[in-house]
C-alpha cells in the first residue's frame, strides 16, 4: 500500500431536505468517516490504499464495508464483531453552511479497537500512514493503538500524515490538548485548521501556530484557512498557497477531508510542499461542490485539469 489509514466510519443518514430534524421524514444512507473519505479520495486518484477498522456484526457494517471496498480501498485487516454495533450518526442542514451532527457511537464497535490487533507489518510497508485526532478519543484502548502504529511507522520509515480533525463531544480539552500534541510531535506533516492550530499551541497567527508545532518536533505544518486556501511551513521554506473560488458552496463536510487526500497525492507523486499543498486546495474546492463525504471527491484527471487552467470547477463538476 502506498497509504494506509485506520478509524472509526459509520453510516451517516443525510435529511431528504434543509428543515430542523424534527420535521425530516426520509433520510438517505451514506458512508461516512474522515479516514475513509481520505482512503476513497486517495482510490479515486489513483493511489493504492488501505484502511482497518472494527465493524459491527451488523447490516451498517456489512453495507460500510462494501462501499468502502468497492471504492478499491483495501479493507482485509478490518475486523468484525459481535460484541457491540457499528456506529452511526445524524446529519442536520438548515443551509449549505449551517450543519449540525448527532452522534451515536458511543461504545460502538470501532471503540473496541486495541493495540494488540494492529498488524505493524501493514502498517511498516507504506509509504505513508495517515492518522486522525478523532481515532485516540474513542477509548483509552484506541489511544492505545493510535500510538502503536505511530511507532510503527516511525520504525519502519512511513512518513506520518496527521489531522487533529478534533472532535469536541469525544474530548474534554486539557486532555485533547496534551494528547494530540503528543501526535503532533511525531508527524512528518501536520495539518491543522486554523482553530485547531490556535487551540494545540495558543498562536494566533498561522506562522506563528506553524513555528510552534514545529518546534515541538513536527516535520512540516500545513494550516487549512478554508476559502483563504492554506499556509505551510517546514522551517525552511515557508508561504500561502489561495483557495480555488466556489461559486456555489454546496456542503463544506469532508472539505478538509478532500485537501488531505489531495495533500498527500501531490506528496506521493514527488511535488515539493507548495505545489502538494495547492493540490490538497484543489481536491477541496471541488469536494464542497457535492452534497455527501465521499461523493464529490475527484478523479486524478479532474484535479490535473483544474491544476493546470484548463477547466474550471464547474466543468468539473457537471
Amino acid at each position: 500500500m502506498e497509504v494506509v489509514t485506520f478509524g472509526e466510519t459509520m453510516v451517516l443518514l443525510a435529511p431528504d431536505r434543509m428543515v430542523p430534524l424534527e420535521y425530516v421524514n426520509g433520510f438517505h444512507k451514506h458512508v461516512a468517516g474522515a479516514e475513509t473519505n481520505v482512503a476513497v479520495g486517495l482510490a479515486r486518484m489513483g493511489h493504492t490504499v488501505g484502511w482497518f477498522s472494527k465493524l459491527g456484526n451488523d447490516p451498517f457494517g456489512r453495507y460500510i464495508r462494501q462501499v468502502v471496498r468497492g471504492h478499491g480501498v483495501d479493507t482485509s485487516e478490518v475486523r468484525i464483531t459481535d460484541e457491540a454495533p457499528t456506529g452511526v450518526f445524524f446529519k442536520e442542514q438548515i443551509s449549505p453552511d449551517k450543519i449540525q451532527v448527532y452522534y451515536y457511537r458511543k461504545q460502538s464497535a470501532a471503540s473496541l479497537m486495541h493495540e494488540d490487533e494492529l498488524n505493524e507489518a501493514y502498517v511498516g510497508k507504506a509509504r505513508i500512514l495517515h492518522v486522525t485526532g478523532i481515532t485516540p478519543a474513542l477509548s483509552p484502548e484506541c489511544r492505545k493503538l493510535t500510538f502503536r502504529a505511530l511507532e510503527a511507522a516511525k520504525k519502519h520509515g512511513a512518513a506520518i500524515v496527521f489531522d487533529p480533525n478534533i472532535r469536541w463531544k469525544l474530548w474534554n480539552r486539557e486532555e485533547a490538548c496534551v494528547v494530540l500534541n503528543e501526535m503532533a510531535a511525531l508527524a512528518d506533516y501536520v495539518l491543522p485548521g486554523i482553530k485547531e492550530g490556535q487551540f494545540l499551541t495558543g498562536c494566533c497567527t498561522p506562522a506563528d501556530i506553524a513555528d510552534r508545532l514545529l518546534k515541538s518536533g513536527a516535520g512540516a505544518v500545513v494550516i487549512k484557512l478554508g476559502a483563504n486556501g492554506a499556509y505551510y511551513s517546514n522551517g525552511r521554506i515557508a508561504g500561502n498557497e489561495p483557495g480555488f473560488p466556489v461559486k456555489r458552496l454546496i456542503d463544506p463536510m469532508g472539505a478538509g477531508d478532500g485537501f488531505a487526500a489531495g495533500f498527500i497525492s501531490g506528496l506521493l507523486q514527488g511535488e515539493d510542499l507548495p505545489s502538494a499543498v495547492r493540490r490538497g486546495n484543489a481536491v477541496g474546492s471541488i469536494v464542497v461542490r457535492v452534497s455527501g463525504d465521499v461523493e464529490g471527491l475527484p478523479t486524478r484527471q479532474d484535479v490535473d485539469l483544474l491544476l493546470a487552467g484548463g477547466s474550471d470547477l464547474e466543468d468539473i463538476i457537471r
